[in-house]
């Protein structure tokens, strides 16, 4: 089998020949921590991982992303708007006020690089009037969403025998963006109305554009991204999330099987099992990233959901950490029960902490190497 075939075999409850080998993706800093505790500079980790443990670096493969053609165009300028006391207040991309400490910069609100706590004193969406002089930033008629590059880099992930996906932020993560999570919660109870036209409006945008990508590449999987959970609940009820969010779930999930597309992958941290029903009801058939410090728990949402769901992640990154026995035990506590159905490919329950040190992460990966059937 190619990464493609055995990623999907794997979540699709099929018959792969081994389990993708995904044991989770560092920050900046974590491979500077490496890079101290014995990871060569300028070598990948999943190289030096490949060598160490003498497996194929294909083990390491299993599904690629298509760049990124959902943001607003054209986005805000960034720049910093003040220096003080050691943090930059900076205007980003969405339009935000954001606050993050000066050994950072802009640049790091732009994508997951690192662990980086910030402070947002303003969104750029406050109510309808500042909604109506921002929506013409979402045209998905615009030609600069498409330029030549991207397709070209389609075109090369296809060619790659890895499978393909296309990244979206679900309704809850967009009108957070636009709105703060305080003020998007006062709406959804206040002016109700409000909410869902902006949810319409995001369904229908992510729809036109979604379905331009699909007319031209071979997708495998639909990547939602949708953080809605704290440590011991959902940020909103369930009933508000099939009021407010779940027509742009149907409709994603009604497109996308139109176009063969099999795996439907909702991303949320924190506990989400009172979520998942709600998922299923939806047509997503996989989740991720099952944080286990947030009361998650994989063999029971496996004893309660069946194959209705499968999933990637799981495993507690503090055990990790803790290396040796402790992290034997999690692991084993984890990936035979779900090995027994299938549909699960493990991995660390978010990205890797510079708090795992390389050897620990090294022992972790060969254990999970072991397991996946990539070492004897």
């Amino acid at each position: 089998m190619n990464p493609r075939q055995r990623y999907l075999e794997t979540l699709l409850f099929g018959s792969p020949d081994r389990v993708p080998l995904l044991p989770g993706g560092p920050r900046e800093s974590t491979l500077a921590a490496w890079h101290r505790q014995g990871l060569p500079e300028g070598r990948h980790y999943l190289d030096e991982l490949s060598e160490l443990l003498d497996v194929p670096r294909e083990a390491f493969e299993g599904i690629r992303r298509v760049p990124d053609a959902f943001r607003m165009i054209p986005t805000f300028e960034e720049k910093v708007l003040e220096h003080r006391n050691g943090h930059y207040i900076v205007q980003d991309w969405m339009g935000a006020i954001t606050e993050i400490a000066d050994v950072y910069d802009y640049t790091y609100i732009r994508s997951a690089k690192d662990f980086v706590t910030r402070k947002w004193h303003r969104f750029p969406v406050q109510g309808r009037a500042d909604w109506e002089g921002m929506a013409w930033r979402y045209d998905p008629a615009d030609e600069a969403r498409f330029p030549p590059s991207f397709w070209e880099g389609c075109a090369r992930l296809e060619a790659s025998g890895q499978a393909v996906a296309v990244s979206i932020n679900g309704p809850f993560w967009q009108m957070r963006e636009w709105l703060g999570l305080e003020n998007l919660c006062l709406y959804m109870v206040e002016d109700p109305e409000f909410i869902a036209e902006l949810a319409e409006f995001w369904r229908c945008f992510t729809l036109q554009v979604l379905e331009t990508i699909l007319r031209r590449v071979r997708v495998d999987a639909l990547m939602v991204s949708e953080d809605m959970a704290y440590k011991a609940h959902s940020m909103i009820s369930p009933a508000m999330a099939r009021r407010f969010l779940q027509p742009a779930y149907l409709s994603w999930r009604d497109l996308i099987r139109r176009y063969g597309v099999s795996l439907y992958d909702m991303d949320s941290d924190g506990s989400i099992e009172e979520l998942i029903p709600v998922w299923i009801e939806s047509g997503f058939n996989c989740c991720n990233p099952i944080e286990v410090a947030a009361g998650n728990d994989l063999v029971a949402f496996r004893r309660r959901f069946g194959r209705q769901m499968a999933y990637h992640g799981g495993i507690d990154k503090r055990a990790i950490a803790a290396g040796g026995e402790v992290m034997c035990v999690e692991v084993l506590r984890v990936v035979p029960p779900l090995f027994e159905q299938g549909g699960y490919i493990p991995g660390c329950d978010h990205g890797v902490p510079p708090d795992i040190s390389w050897p620990a992460f090294v022992e972790y990966t060969r254990l999970l190497a072991e397991l996946t059937g990539w070492r004897s």
